[in-house]
């Protein structure tokens, strides 16, 4: 961590000109041991951890230089992937950007994205501890009005820098905009396709295996007044399995989704739906890292379809994509389902909107497995594509949101969850759930406000009854303090009824924050946008800086 904040006053002191922009940031904790929340004992050799990332980029005409050095000193924070150790450089990159004769070429490492993602997706994601990074090229030709081509190729970052997958991973993406080639009319239409290869290196142990993998995805997306629609339909050659570091020989088994997403929206009215049928889409640069709990050498993204919830206790029991195929475990090959959004505002001066309006949102979600069998004649599992299997999961949420006054507005909502333990965390049994939560915030004498927060979640099964409040207090434009706790007081264990508790003070000044913290933290999912790893409980001082220039 030293070197790396020492390598930024430097840059802070040299570097002014506008060509440069540099970020900063720094995570930091140091564990402690109380009476009900103890950190492993496996872990217990280093109290103080830290995770630093220092970025710089700098512009030349058309060019851009960019260097990422990162520091996991004297090691990463607790449940971060081992691979992420010491300083090191993190990424490198040089990108070529020519807008004028649409050319943008990246060598070094890079991040791109084909259509939503299901067949091919690399990004950096700090707080999951993610960097799946390619190091090669990518170039991107642009069509003009007509649409874009893009080919890449290169090595999936696994570790700290040049620490590179094993494989070579090559794709190309082909957009084209059909309402510019030919007249559509009011009609938006948009198709597009892409293909994703895996190619594994020669190994001697495995090198009797297949080593190419291939998956294709077509797309279409439809605009046509306030109506969209948007479809996408991936198909992902058949692979062999990597369970408990034995490569399943005896399995082959292929890969496919289907992702349907539309909507309505008019003023004051918005609904939406989300479908997706997905069959052991789990897709990684090396057999190895197949279903590992660091989300490491994934080569697409496949987030969970369900509303991203704000306040903690409605982040207990959440869902997490099923993407991989568990047949020894739990006969998972997949899952199926979808959710929906329905958003309508209450006008201004109406009897129940009031003087200032309300918005109401109701949110539903249900996922089951894929029913499946053994198909007799070949190794492997078959399914029928509108099949259902075992329900994994359901919510349904309604939130109000209620301004009173120019300075009060508070927001409600109750949550009903279903969540089936023994399919999504192998363990017996299937937990009911209803939580309500309320929200006020009052500003007063133009820069202060507080807000308080609380709670409380009914559930039939595994740790029962929750209770949770928060209070913030922005004590201006810079300082803000608060405390919150969790408490497990239904647990059938009297041990476990734990209070999380958790305070804290933050500085914003620009782009500068710095924040810390002292408390408890609940072990389970933590999920940024879908995307999931599992945390320890864990007690201690927590200290956060981000600033950037």
């Amino acid at each position: 961590m030293k070197k790396i904040v020492v390598l930024g006053c430097l840059l802070c002191g040299y570097v002014g000109f506008s060509q440069v922009r540099v970020g900063f940031e720094n995570n930091s904790q140091w564990y402690v041991d109380d009476q009900k929340v103890k950190i492993d004992e496996k872990e217990a050799d280093e109290r103080f951890r830290s995770n630093s990332y220092l970025k710089v980029d700098y512009d030349y005409k058309k060019w851009t230089f960019g260097v990422q050095v990162e520091g996991y000193e004297p090691k990463a924070l607790l449940n971060y992937s081992p691979d992420l150790k010491k300083v090191d450089l993190g990424t490198i990159y040089v990108r070529y950007n020519d807008i004028e004769n649409g050319l943008d070429v990246t060598a070094g490492h890079f991040y791109d994205q084909f259509g939503s993602g299901l067949l091919f997706r690399s990004w950096e994601d700090r707080q999951l501890g993610i960097n799946n990074s390619i190091f090669g090229v990518d170039a991107k030709y642009n069509l003009g009005s007509w649409g874009k081509i893009t080919a890449l190729g290169g090595r999936q970052r696994i570790g700290m820098g040049f620490d590179l997958s094993k494989s070579l991973i090559l794709g190309g993406d082909l957009e084209i905009s059909l309402s510019d080639m030919i007249d559509t009319g009011e009609v938006d239409l948009t198709v597009g396709g892409s293909y994703l290869g895996r190619v594994l290196s020669d190994n001697d142990a495995n090198k009797e295996l297949d080593r190419f993998t291939n998956g294709y995805s077509f797309r279409a997306d439809l605009l046509s007044g306030n109506y969209y629609l948007n479809v996408e339909y991936v198909l992902k050659n058949k692979d062999y399995l990597f369970e408990g570091n034995t490569i399943l020989d005896e399995f082959k088994q292929k890969g496919g989704a289907l992702l349907v997403n539309s909507g309505y929206s008019e003023r004051g009215f918005a609904v939406n739906l989300n479908l997706r049928r997905m069959e052991n889409m789990g897709f990684y640069s090396e057999r190895e890292k197949y279903g590992n709990d660091y989300n490491a050498a994934t080569l697409n993204y496949i987030p969970a379809l369900t509303k991203q919830y704000d306040y903690s206790l409605q982040n207990i029991y959440v869902y997490q994509a099923q993407s991989s195929f568990d047949i020894y475990t739990g006969g998972k090959l997949g899952e199926i389902g979808g959710q929906f959004d329905l958003f309508y505002e209450l006008p201004k001066g109406s009897v129940l909107g009031g003087k200032y309006g309300a918005n109401i949102v109701l949110n539903g979600s249900y996922w089951a497995g894929l029913k499946n069998k053994m198909n007799s004649s070949e190794t492997g599992v078959e399914a029928g594509f509108f099949d259902f299997g075992d329900k994994y999961y359901h919510d349904l949420g309604l939130e109000v949101r209620k301004k009173w006054s120019k300075k009060w507005s508070s927001i409600f909502m109750f949550l009903n969850q279903y969540y089936n333990v023994g399919k999504l965390e192998f363990k017996p049994g299937v937990v009911n759930v209803n939580i309500f939560s309320a929200e006020s915030t009052y500003q007063f004498m133009d820069n202060k406000s507080v807000r308080l927060e609380l709670q409380h979640l009914w559930a039939d099964a595994d740790k029962k009854n929750w209770m949770a409040g928060t209070v913030e207090f922005a004590l201006n434009n810079n300082w803000s303090v608060f405390a919150s706790d969790m408490y497990n007081y239904g647990n059938d264990d009297k041990e476990k009824r734990i209070h999380y508790y958790n305070a804290g003070v933050s500085f914003t000044k620009g782009t500068m924050r710095v924040s810390t913290s002292y408390g408890r933290q609940r072990g389970g999912l933590l999920c940024v946008g879908g995307v999931c790893r599992m945390v320890s409980e864990a007690a201690g001082l927590t200290i956060g800086i981000t600033s950037s220039f």
